[in-house]
């Protein structure tokens, strides 16, 4: 009997929107990282602080604490119908291995909508190479929950400052 291998996590967010809430250029997609990390620090009341480096961002406890991620440089992209942001996973205490992406995007097929996403990345907090999945119970539980959270409130705070 073969043993069961850590699955990278898959996360996806979509919002309607009725409007784009960014510009379409580097700007906006800027835009779209600097509102999530901001949303990530508001979110858990400044326990967990994003740290612009020359590398890319981290996210650490209470600024100087412990490295939680370590994510790759902004990859800005800007299409006819999308601006978006993207980091990699690189590492830290909460990522098992180097591995995955964060995307932050708007887009447009029939209608407008942000979308957050996560993709090939491997919680530290999810089920270990060759055990049950119930033993990555902390990654639904917390990590998974935080990022839905900081997802919403993202995509509210941007709907909300589009249409002032």
């Amino acid at each position: 009997m073969r043993p069961k291998v850590s699955v990278p996590v898959e996360s996806e967010q979509s919002f309607p929107l009725s409007h784009p809430v960014v510009s379409r250029d580097p700007a906006g997609a800027r835009r779209l990282g600097s509102t999530y990390w901001e949303e990530v620090e508001r979110t858990t009341r400044g326990l967990v602080q994003a740290r612009p480096t020359r590398t890319g961002v981290d996210l650490r406890v209470l600024r100087r604490g412990p490295l939680l991620l370590r994510l790759g440089p902004p990859l800005l992209e800007v299409r006819v119908a999308s601006v978006s942001c993207s980091h990699a996973v690189l590492g830290g205490l909460l990522a098992r291995a180097e591995g995955g992406m964060l995307l932050l995007a708007q887009e447009r097929s029939d209608a407008w909508r942000l979308r957050t996403s996560i993709r090939g990345y491997l919680p530290r907090l999810g089920a270990p190479p060759g055990r049950p999945g119930w033993t990555g119970v902390l990654y639904g539980q917390l990590q998974a929950r935080l990022h839905r959270a900081v997802g919403r409130r993202y995509a509210a705070r941007l709907i909300r400052e589009a249409g002032r």
